[in-house]
Order: structure tokens, then C-alpha cells, then sequence
């Protein structure tokens, strides 16, 4: 296309069909997600749809709209829009996902959910991303990313995400059409578990939870019901969201969620007219973050617009790389187990523990890692130390990975 006109059948049709529109979100059916593919051969033109985004009498309208503009196109002898059904692959639950990264924040209004959407928009450009809104009390990503409801049931009866482009969402806010959000509790619970237990999803690579601002019930009880391979934090450089934003971090670290690191958002403004950055805060505040700094955003115009999949400002796109990065060293324990009965079977675990604790000397370091919670094996440590409990000191276990935990302790 040296000029910019569409040369074969298929450029033709994919032309014709970006000037049909998804009348709910007035979007081309291509940026909405619709087109899965489209077969042109000898001038029969099949083209593979997922509708199930749309009521019935919308997607009627839209497959007319796609028959009537792919008709006109020359060349084209016969036109069929073939519905898929991508849900029968779908898979339920936000355990079917290679990676779940939750972005959090201590604050509201920092720019959390502008951070999660550009961060899933950033991650899309190499893997199949998914982005679920659990800001039940104000849902801002289906506004965020020009999307909306209805939310549709798969045969099955599971909630389907709706597509942003290539990215598959799913908010409590594309279920109330804006309605104010009034949950509490245990309702609120209990929304929140159903959609992440039986959301039918159609990618399963990544998955970026957006939280709830703070460090409530709704973000604690996620972040222990859901399998969290690492959190963003958001904070600005201003010095109270930077100090309690340090609270946060050693909250989820308490917690054992292991935390990614921090985006500084609104780190500087570029003035238009000069093109000077100036700083929107004043202090070094971010000295005192106890987390690696991901990215310091600015506060721009682009990071203000509706972001795509795969195309998204170079500080964004810089995060999205900073993120794979952190989540390849996520998993990794950091220490130098004497005992590692990771996978093995219960008598084997026994055995490796007796055999390796047995031959220290007192006062030596015992290091268990497990892949499941190894505070039982304190007792079994004291029959074979023949000492009470209080006798090991330290005595520490905790989560090192969302599939790892480490126990310390030193032979009395």
C-alpha cells in the first residue's frame, strides 16, 4: 500500500469493515474485538465474528452492517459472517492465567486504574492479557478503556469478559451502567469471588488485577484468595502518599504478596510551551520507598487518553518491560535451603528433613523451603531435637512466592 489505498481483497475488506461500528461503545468492530479472522478466497469472503459481547438485536444489526459494507467491496462475489464461539475454550477462574499482577495503591486518586489499563495495554504487546476491575466501589477501567455492558453468560451460565481489543475485561461497573456502587462487607465479598472463580476468560497469559485504593478487607481477602504473583504499587511524590504507600508495602509483605515495585505517578509535568519539566511536588520524598521504582510516569496528555493494546506511550511501554522483568525474578526464594521437599512425597519430606536436620551441629542454620506451610514441622524438629518449642529461636516461617514458603530456624 504505497499510497495508502488497500491493494488486495483482504486490505479491501478490512478497510470496508473499520467503517462498521460497534453501536454500544462507537468503536469499528475491529478495535472492539469482533473480527477474529477473515478468509477471502476466489471472492468468497468468510468472516469469523465473536459477537457475544452484544444483546441479540445488536449483534443482528452489526452482522447486517458487516454483510452490506464487505458486499460493496470490489471483488467480493459472496459475503458470510460466521459467528465463533470462543467460550467453549474459555477457561473459569483466574487460576487458568500463567501470571495474576495486582496494582494497588494507599491512596485514591493517584491514578491506579490509569496505571493498571496502560499497564494491561503495555503487557499486550507480547502476551494475551486480561484486565479485571475489582475497584468495586468505583470502577473506573470500562470508562478508562471506552468500553461497556451488557455482560453476557456463556452456555455454561459463567460472566464473559468483554473485549477491549485484544485484551479481555471484566468490572463490577460494565454489570450497574454507572449506578453508584453501594456494597459492603460480605456482598461485596461475595461479588468479587464469584467473578473471579467462574469468569469464563478467553486469554490466559496475564492478568492484571486492578485493587481497591487502600488496604481494606475487599484488598486483603483478594490477595489471599487469589493466586497474586506479584503487586504494583501506585503512589504520586507527593510525602504523604509516598509515606503511607510505605506502609502498604510492608502490609502486603506481612501478608506474604510479594511486591513487584512502586510506579511514581505524576512525577513531573513537561510544560507545553517551553517544553521545561517542572516538578509537581516538592522534597525527595521517594527516598524514603522501601521498593525498587518501576517507572516514574509524568503527567501528560497521552497518559490521559484511551489506551490500545500493544500502543501506548514509551514510559508506559518502559513499565510494561520493568514488570516482566520483576515478575521473572518473583519466584525466585533468595536463600540457601538445607532442606528442599518441594514436590515430594510425605515420607520422602519426613526423611529429607530428619536426615539433613540431624546432621547439624547445634547452633547451625536449619533452612526448610516447601511448597506448602511448614509451621507444622516445628514439632517434628523438636522430637528430633528432643526440646520444647521455645528452645528454637528464631523460629520464622513465611510466604516467599504465592507457592513457596520458607522456614528459619537455628538447631538448639
Amino acid at each position: 500500500m504505497t499510497d495508502g489505498t488497500p491493494t488486495t481483497l483482504t486490505d479491501r475488506i478490512e478497510a470496508a469493515l473499520r467503517d462498521v461500528r460497534d453501536p454500544n461503545a462507537d468503536l469499528s468492530v475491529f478495535d472492539a474485538g469482533f473480527v477474529e479472522n477473515i478468509d477471502a478466497a476466489d471472492g468468497e469472503v468468510t468472516i469469523e465474528a465473536d459477537l457475544t459481547a452484544l444483546d441479540g438485536g445488536t449483534s443482528t444489526q452489526v452482522v447486517q452492517a458487516m454483510l452490506h459494507a464487505v458486499d460493496d467491496v470490489d471483488g467480493v462475489d459472496s459475503v458470510h459472517v460466521e459467528r465463533t464461539t470462543p467460550t467453549s475454550e474459555g477457561q473459569a477462574g483466574v487460576e487458568s492465567f500463567d501470571h495474576v499482577v495486582a496494582v494497588a495503591s494507599a491512596k485514591g486518586g493517584v491514578g491506579k486504574s490509569t496505571v493498571a489499563t496502560h499497564l494491561a495495554c503495555a503487557l499486550a504487546a507480547d502476551n494475551d492479557v486480561a484486565l479485571f476491575d475489582a475497584d468495586i466501589h468505583g470502577p473506573n477501567v470500562p470508562e478508562l478503556l471506552e468500553v461497556s455492558g451488557p455482560v453476557h453468560s456463556s452456555e455454561e451460565g459463567d460472566p464473559l469478559p468483554v473485549r477491549a481489543g485484544d485484551i479481555d475485561v471484566m468490572s463490577v461497573g460494565l454489570m450497574e451502567s454507572g449506578a453508584p456502587l453501594a456494597w459492603r462487607g460480605a456482598m461485596a465479598h461475595d461479588a468479587l469471588d464469584d467473578l473471579f472463580e467462574n469468569t469464563a476468560w478467553r486469554n490466559d497469559e496475564v492478568l492484571v488485577l486492578d485493587l481497591p485504593p487502600g488496604t481494606g478487607d475487599v484488598v486483603l481477602t483478594t490477595l489471599q484468595e487469589v493466586p497474586v504473583d506479584g503487586v504494583v504499587v501506585v503512589t504520586t511524590p507527593f510525602h504523604a502518599s509516598v509515606s503511607d504507600t510505605s506502609r502498604t508495602v510492608e502490609l502486603f509483605r506481612d501478608n506474604d504478596v510479594p511486591v513487584l515495585g512502586t510506579v511514581v505517578n505524576m512525577a513531573e509535568y513537561v510544560c507545553d510551551c517551553c517544553g521545561e519539566p517542572n516538578d509537581l511536588f516538592t522534597g525527595d520524598a521517594l527516598s524514603d520507598l522501601d521498593a525498587d521504582v518501576l517507572a516514574e510516569l509524568p503527567f501528560s496528555h497521552d497518559l490521559q487518553e484511551t489506551p490500545a493494546p500493544g500502543d501506548v506511550p514509551s514510559a508506559v511501554s518502559d513499565l510494561g518491560d520493568a514488570v516482566e522483568s520483576a515478575l521473572d525474578t518473583a519466584g525466585e526464594v533468595g536463600v540457601d535451603p538445607t532442606a528442599d521437599i518441594r514436590g515430594l512425597p510425605p515420607q520422602e519430606r519426613k526423611d529429607l528433613v530428619r536426615e539433613q536436620f540431624t546432621a547439624l551441629d547445634s547452633d547451625e542454620s536449619f533452612v526448610l523451603v516447601s511448597d506448602r506451610d511448614p509451621t507444622p514441622v516445628g514439632q517434628f524438629l523438636g522430637r528430633l531435637a528432643e526440646a520444647p518449642r521455645d528452645a528454637f529461636d528464631p523460629f520464622e516461617v513465611r510466604r516467599a512466592t504465592p507457592s513457596v514458603w520458607v522456614l528459619e530456624t537455628v538447631k538448639p
